[in-house]
């Protein structure tokens, strides 16, 4: 009946507008999260719209179909003006600093067709996904070419893969990572001369006894019709100071659509007990935003955070290093703070970016005190300062009584003080049975070692008065015999 309930509960809300309903007058959307049953509950807004800017507020025109954005380590902002066929450079204060839209190509001057995706190094050189002229263009600072990567070859290519590059990372060795338009084996891993040396990530599908039987059961035209096994498709990539790679993924099945690569190309990202690391966790078939989040992008902030966007729903999801969801917020919708098309997201200082590519538009996102307060909690945690976060999380439990990452934060403090009976009330509040367990049986050898005297000393007067027993018992015995 409960489950019913829950069913009918979730379907009245998201009949409304696809989303879970939070009555928040000062933000357009609608902002909520997930218990560990995967309850939703409503939250604060941690995240809220502080403005935007198109291209005729920076004086270059109108913005087509803009597909990507970058912010630079010095604060400058990039920005792949797809339609347009150009990028724009913005300075660290927002304001037009250039436009590239062709570079000296061996003496002869070229130009982009349909840029996709960007990313700039350290160093200021500039990665250019060029997709309709099937190439990578490097360019350093100054606008003049560093190196193309095109036509790349390989045993493990087919002979008619045609390079169209849709994004692009670079790592600190200057290694080039290129999601490219139909590559289902993964993302296409680059040395730093432009040479093909295999995959990233690759994401294997697999299939269920029963699929199996029915497509040997099956005829040619049957066959035909069924859906095709094969690894899925890349959609988004950044890269993390240490060279781990933060990819996004297509999953209609709504289970995994972020990934954290290590050199090797293997997916070490870590997930919750639940194993689902894709955006919402509920929706609806059949109707307008229906289906499971679409993440398209990702960016990562730095102490384990890391935050993805929703083009389904026009949601915004942001996750800490164990994979607990953070916060919520965004939208679509007409509204001043929600999308039409989001297709990127970005960090400027502790702002969060997001590229709208239907109204040509970058947003800014500033924390409330609710998600700042999260934040700081949570980068206190990733350095290992539990103690430190308490204040923080008890702020956040002000706030939002139902954050369970509070509890289990308080929880791990108390544990790591030696407090375990306080930190087993915190822990079963968090829903976490690991730590949990560990504060219990902590708790139970306190209880043993602190009442070990008395434990011994009635297991000795135990002993004596059963020996004093059994000695009278044989008396008796033996007396009884003696009379007969």
């Amino acid at each position: 009946m409960k489950k019913i309930f829950l069913i009918l509960f979730v379907i009245v809300f998201l009949s409304a507008d696809g989303s879970m309903a939070y009555a928040n007058s000062n933000v357009p959307y609608h902002t909520y999260n997930y218990d560990y049953w995967e309850d939703i509950f409503y939250t604060p807004a941690a995240y809220i719209p502080n403005g935007s800017i198109s291209g005729t507020d920076i004086g270059v025109g109108f913005l087509s179909n803009p597909q990507d954005i970058f912010v630079a380590e010095d604060g400058r902002l990039y920005i792949a003006d797809t339609g347009n066929n150009r990028i724009i450079i913005l300075d660290s204060q927002l304001k037009l600093e250039r436009v590239i839209d062709s570079f000296d190509h061996g003496g002869t001057l070229d130009t982009f067709n349909g840029p996709s995706g960007l990313y700039v190094t350290q160093k200021n050189e500039i990665y250019i996904a060029d997709t309709n002229h099937y190439r990578v263009v490097a360019l350093k600072e100054d606008g003049s070419l560093l190196k193309i990567i095109s036509n790349p070859t390989s045993e493990v290519l087919e002979e008619d893969f045609v390079f169209a590059p849709l994004k692009v990372g670079v790592d600190y060795a200057d290694r080039v990572y290129v999601i490219a338009k139909n590559m289902f084996q993964g993302i296409m891993a680059f040395d730093n001369n432009g040479n093909f040396t295999g995959f990233s990530g690759t994401i294997r599908v697999t299939i269920s006894l029963y699929e199996k039987i029915w497509r040997k059961l099956s005829t040619k035209a049957q066959r035909e019709r069924q859906v095709q096994f094969i690894p899925t498709e890349f959609t988004g990539v950044d890269l993390a100071p240490d060279g781990f790679i933060y990819a996004t993924n297509i999953d209609a099945d709504g289970q995994q659509s972020i990934r954290r690569l290590n050199p090797k190309g293997q997916d070490v990202i870590k997930m919750k007990a639940n194993g689902k690391l894709s955006g919402d966790l509920w929706w609806r078939y059949g109707m307008e935003y229906s289906g499971a989040s679409r993440i398209v992008d990702i960016v990562y902030r730095g102490n384990g955070i890391y935050t993805v966007i929703d083009t389904t729903r026009g949601r915004v999801f942001t996750y800490d290093h164990e994979g607990n969801l953070l916060y919520i917020f965004g939208g679509k919708g007409s509204q001043k703070g929600t999308f039409k098309s989001p297709v990127a997201v970005e960090m400027k200082d502790d702002q969060i970016l997001v590229l709208d590519s239907h109204r040509g538009e970058i947003m800014f996102f500033v924390a409330t005190k609710y998600g700042s307060l999260i934040n700081q909690a949570v980068s206190l945690r990733y350095d290992g300062d539990e103690a430190s976060a308490v204040k923080i999380w008890e702020e956040v439990l002000e706030l939002d009584s139902n954050f369970e990452l509070a509890y289990v934060g308080i929880g791990k403090s108390y544990l790591a003080a030696g407090e375990n009976k306080k930190a087993m009330e915190y822990l079963k509040l968090g829903m976490d049975r690991e730590y949990y367990s560990i504060a219990f049986k902590r708790y139970r050898d306190d209880i043993l070692k602190d009442n070990l005297g008395y434990v011994l000393t009635g297991i000795i007067v135990l002993v004596i008065v059963q020996s004093i027993r059994s000695v009278i018992r044989k008396r008796n015995q033996k007396g009884v015999g003696y009379d007969e």
